[in-house]
């Protein structure tokens, strides 16, 4: 059986989608899986988090418009326990330069048909829009996790996402499904929080139990080039992305 292969989306910023896609690809490491992080946006901060530095090495751009396999794009983030096809500047391009290639959604589905075998997850993180970067992961994929900021107007935008998976459903991937909704940003001291809580479980029957809460620690730990487990291991966000790592092993049927 090959790789687990999930996208996080979600097209509004600043919704902790970078800081789970690294947090749960470190948790799944830590529990023993072979995870393969591949960083899909051009500002890089899944590749800056983990302490890499995407520049001059060959990356996701290679990997996507200069053929260069993806395999030789691939970094070994020891002390992280995952791999990572890095990001960089030159990503910025794509864009516009994926527009007149042949089969432009699927180059990155058409890359890592090799890999998918080496790997239990292959996690995604994507820009926050809807452009053809995201459609090439969306295309690639099994599935998405959608973290949702547990503040006002959260819902606001993921009626559009819905039909956007919707439309590559139907276009380019038949059987892309939502893995999961994630709420993150969580403050338990306010009563919007809670309300938010009980609206996006109430729209949504697949959000996960888990729920990520809002941390200084844990918007500090990318800036030492270090995932929430070596940061902080032990405190509040480690042990959230830990429990949500176990959740979502047991949602695809994996013994915990």
């Amino acid at each position: 059986m090959g790789a687990q292969f999930v996208t996080l989306v979600n097209q509004k910023g600043g919704v902790g989608k970078t800081t789970t896609a690294v947090s749960l690809a470190a948790a799944l490491g830590r529990r023993g899986q072979r995870v393969l992080l591949i960083d899909l946006d051009p500002q890089a901060n899944a590749t800056s988090a983990l302490g890499i530095n995407g520049s001059g090495r060959p990356g996701t751009y290679d990997a996507l418009l200069n053929e260069v396999s993806i395999g030789d794009c691939i970094v070994n983030v020891e002390a992280e326990r995952v791999d990572l096809v890095p990001s960089s500047r030159e990503l910025s391009g794509a864009e516009v330069e994926l527009v007149p290639q042949m089969a432009r959604e699927r180059r990155l589905a058409s890359a890592m048909v090799p890999l998918r075998d080496r790997y239990d997850w292959v996690l995604v993180d994507c820009p926050p829009s809807l452009g053809l970067l995201t459609i090439n992961a969306l295309t690639a994929s099994d599935s998405v996790i959608i973290p949702v900021q547990c503040e006002y107007m959260a819902l606001e935008g993921l009626s559009r996402l819905m039909e956007t998976l919707e439309l590559v459903r139907r276009n380019l991937n038949p059987g892309l499904s939502v893995l999961g909704v994630l709420l993150t940003m969580f403050d338990g001291r306010t009563r919007l929080a809670q309300q938010v809580v009980e609206e996006v479980r109430g729209h949504f029957s697949q959000t996960f139990a888990t729920i990520i809460p809002r941390s200084v620690r844990l918007s500090e730990a990318p800036s030492h080039g270090q995932s929430i487990f070596r940061y902080d291991e032990g405190g509040r966000s480690a042990t959230a992305y830990d429990a949500l790592a176990a959740e979502l092993l047991a949602r695809v049927g994996v013994a915990v």
